[in-house]
Parts: C-alpha cells; structure tokens; sequence
C-alpha cells in the first residue's frame, strides 16, 4: 500500500475526509426526495448499514425544500446532486445541504456559477466538482479524439479552477468513467495536479456482480496508490450494497478495522452438507447483529473444517448427517445436521455487542 496523497481537509456536515482522515463511505439514494418519509428511512436503514455519507437528487424546488425536513431526521451529512439549474443548487444549501455536487458546466454560465458559489461560500459549504465521461465539452472531445483520461482530468481542472477564481477553494472533485482503466489513469494523473480531496468510483458500473467486479477492480488499484478519500460504489442495486461492497473493500486493503469476516470453502465432491445454502443463512444470521469484530469460517468436510477453523474465531463444519462448532480451532459442540445453524447461533451470542 502507497503512502496516501496529501490533500487538504474538508468538512462535510461534521466528516472530515482529505488530509489524512479516514476514507468515507457515499452512497446515494434511489427514492424520490421530495418523499421526505421514504428517503430518510433509506438514509437511516444506509447509515446502519455503514455509510458515512448520502447524496439524493434535487432535480426540483419541491426536492430541494424539503432537504430542510429530511435534515431533522437524520444523523449523517447529506449532500444535495444538481444538474442543470443553478437555482436549485442554492436552494439546497439553503434549506440545510451539507456539500452540494455541481457539474458546473451545465448550470449555465459564469454568472450562475458565481451565484452558486457565493451561496456555498456564505455558509462554508464544500462544492463537490463533478465530471464524466459522458459530460466532456466538445473542445475537449475534439482535443483528445474522444473520451480520455487526460480529457476529464482538464477537464474537471479547468472547472475547480474557475471557481478558485471566484475566490473559493472549498472543494471536492470526482472524476468518473464506467471505464476501469481509464477510470484508475485519470485518478493516477489529477492526484498529481491537484490537493483537493478525492471523491472516487467507477461510475454507472452495472449490476450486483458486473457492478461490483468492476468496483473492486478499479477502486482497489486506485487506494492502493493511495488515492481517494471518499469512495462509493455505483451499483444498479440496492443502495445498501453498494454500501456493504464498500466497507468489504476497505477492510481487505487495510484502510478500515475489518468487522465480522466470513470465509467459507468452494466446496467439492467431499461436501457432505449443502454449504452454499449454510453459508448464505450464516451470513444472513450475522448481517442482522450488532457484533464485535469477528472471523467465521464455514466448511464443508473434515478436509478443510478443522484445519480453517485454526485462523478462525469462531467456526461451522458440516459432515455427513452432522456438523461441528468450533472456537480458535477447538471442538465444543457436535451436533446432528438439523441443529448445526441454532447451535451456531447459540454459540454467536458470545461476540454480540450489548448495550449497556
């Protein structure tokens, strides 16, 4: 792992990503916002679920007044998403945003710019610069013969420059493609022309599995340059997965404390027990609890079980007809197949967090 790239500290609603926080988790949510009920039980259900931070679309004044009623009711920052109407990015921050993400370039022009970030300015609210691939002006396009990394990287500086010459530097970039490799040479190249913070993904990847991979892939090369200081994983998913691919990500590059770890074997002809339906209901048993940091394994014969199960706080082996439970290696339940999930269940108990 690379040293992290020095950026600058900015305050979002309370997180503090760049200068050498942690790396901060975003989602964005897939409700209507003018629905002030069913966005904030998204906002709470993601914020369980690790996100650190949540943007929702603002697409009207009506999505835009009631970020001040979604504010009361919830814990996180939130950061408000315009295009292509100025006045709904000021009457965002406004009504309570915490950061506001702008494509400056399709907001209109100077004038609405510098309105915008008058707005932000008053409140010392962050601007997130947003680019893509399919947002490059034209001159750009002609530039580079299409779509690049060199593209978005001018890009996305032209625009964080004029507004650094507004008189504002309170900024965040993201420059995006469904692009793996053009995704991790554009982050490669502005992290060496810029200190602004890092907001990173491969955008619009795709579904759970395509999505995902693709996520993995290039995320994991990004922070391992030790570029990026918030991440998010655009999945054509429910937001919570996007979240949970997230946190996974960052516990197995080092960059967050790992919480509970599942690993389970590919199984083979030696399975005695369906393991591919035992590990989905232990994963399932654990995503509802509230536990302290944790490694299972979940094996399917005597092969790897008592072997894995070494590494392992606490372990589930099947056999034929029966399974075992162990904790750091050693044998302490043996129970017939029916009983092997409750016993394991029972076992858990011990890691759960109780309040006090």
């Amino acid at each position: 792992m690379e040293k992290r790239h020095a950026t600058k500290t900015v305050n979002i609603g309370g997180v503090r990503i760049g200068g050498g926080e942690k790396i901060a988790i975003q989602s964005m949510c897939n409700t209507k916002t003018e629905d002030v009920r069913a966005t904030v039980s998204q906002i709470n259900e993601l914020e369980k679920a690790g996100c650190d931070i949540i943007r929702v679309a603002v697409p009207t004044m009506e999505a835009a007044r009631a970020v001040a009623d979604i504010k009361k009711e919830i814990n996180i920052p939130l950061v408000c998403d315009i295009h292509f109407d100025y006045r709904l990015a000021i009457a965002s921050i406004e009504n309570g945003a915490d950061k506001i993400r702008i494509n400056p370039g399709n907001i209109g022009g100077a004038d609405r710019v510098k309105a915008v970030v008058s707005a932000a300015k008053e409140r010392n609210i962050p601007i997130r610069v947003g680019v893509n691939s399919g947002s490059l002006e034209k001159d750009l396009l002609e530039k580079y013969g299409g779509v690049t990394a060199e593209a978005l990287v001018e890009s996305a500086l032209q625009k964080v420059a004029m507004i650094e010459d507004m008189g504002y530097d309170n900024l965040v970039i993201s420059i995006k493609s469904s692009d793996v490799l053009m995704s991790i040479m554009a982050h490669e190249l502005i992290s060496k022309k810029t200190d602004h913070p890092l907001h990173v993904g491969i955008t619009e990847s795709g579904a759970l599995y395509r999505g995902n991979m693709k996520s993995a892939i290039g995320l994991s090369i990004i922070l391992y340059e030790g570029i990026g200081d918030t991440i998010r994983v655009s999945l054509t998913a429910d937001p919570k997965e996007e979240v949970k691919s997230a946190k996974l990500i960052l516990e197995e590059l080092g960059l967050r404390e790992k919480g509970v770890e599942i690993v389970s074997c590919p199984t083979c002809g030696r399975t005695e027990i369906d393991l591919i339906s035992l590990e989905k209901q232990v994963e399932e048993m654990v995503e509802g609890l509230e536990l302290k940091p944790l490694k299972i394994s979940v094996m399917g014969c005597v092969v790897n079980g008592p072997g894995e199960a070494k590494e392992a706080d606490l372990s589930i082996c099947g056999g034929k007809k029966e399974g075992l439970i162990l904790k750091h290696g050693e044998i302490v339940r043996k129970v017939p197949e029916d009983e092997l999930l409750s016993a394991f269940s029972e076992e858990l108990s011990e890691w759960m967090i109780i309040d006090k």
